[in-house]
């Protein structure tokens, strides 16, 4: 099924040159029709799609969109609207960044899809951590696996410079017990976001990411 069409593309292309509120109330039916109403469809699909994976994930799209609004409140840029669509496809949706899942933001450079955990607290570092040293052999396995290296490579994110003594040993075999984020991604060309293939691309890469995100939420539990 093809969700977007050029215009799809070109909509946040020109939004980039015109980005304030005179020429979006112009365009306001235009971005409904070509924009809202087709990534609420899209994101609809993968809900439904990953349900079939993960059956706690039974959120509404509007529950996993973000708005197009950007919060300027304490940004130097002030332009009111952000340049892509984006949705996170968890148990939680949108209200729990913290919880696993997988985030997707559509726009006219790339089509990237992040997942993992990107904004835990101390208590859930702490859980992670905990996890890791438990099932480090587990977690070793799982970003060995040839299909998650050659999509995604290694975890990223945020990292201590020092630990707690009573997990420095342990982090002399696992690195990433430095860290305070663990999140992965990737990205392909905008005319991925085009394919009547889309839905699959997408959940090609939500199956080979699956056994990592339930060991985080096994972490978090």
């Amino acid at each position: 099924m093809t969700y977007f069409t050029k215009d799809y593309l070109d909509f946040f292309k020109e939004l980039a040159a015109n980005n304030h509120k005179d020429w979006f109330d112009e365009n306001r039916k235009r971005y409904e029709n070509v924009v809202r109403e087709p990534f609420k469809i899209f994101i609809a699909d993968v809900i439904a799609a990953v349900n079939e994976m993960d059956h706690e994930v039974v959120i509404e799209p509007k529950q996993a969109i973000f708005r197009i609004n950007r919060d300027v409140r304490f940004s130097k840029d002030k332009t009111p609207y952000k340049l892509f669509n984006s949705a996170i496809i968890s148990k939680t949706g949108r209200k729990d960044k913290s919880y696993p899942g997988m985030y997707i933001e559509l726009n006219p450079e790339r089509l990237a899809i992040f997942g993992g955990v990107y904004m835990p607290d101390k208590e859930q570092i702490q859980k992670i951590r905990t996890h890791i040293i438990k099932h480090n052999q587990k977690l070793k396995a799982i970003l060995a696996e040839e299909e998650f290296f050659a999509s995604f490579g290694t975890i990223e994110g945020q990292k201590y410079k020092r630990l707690p003594k009573e997990i420095q040993e342990a982090a002399k075999t696992q690195d990433l017990l430095y860290n305070k984020q663990w999140y992965y991604e990737f990205s392909l060309a905008p005319k991925t976001i085009l394919q009547d293939n889309l839905l699959e691309v997408i959940m090609n890469y939500y199956k080979i990411s699956h056994p990592l995100q339930k060991y985080l939420i096994a972490a978090l539990q």
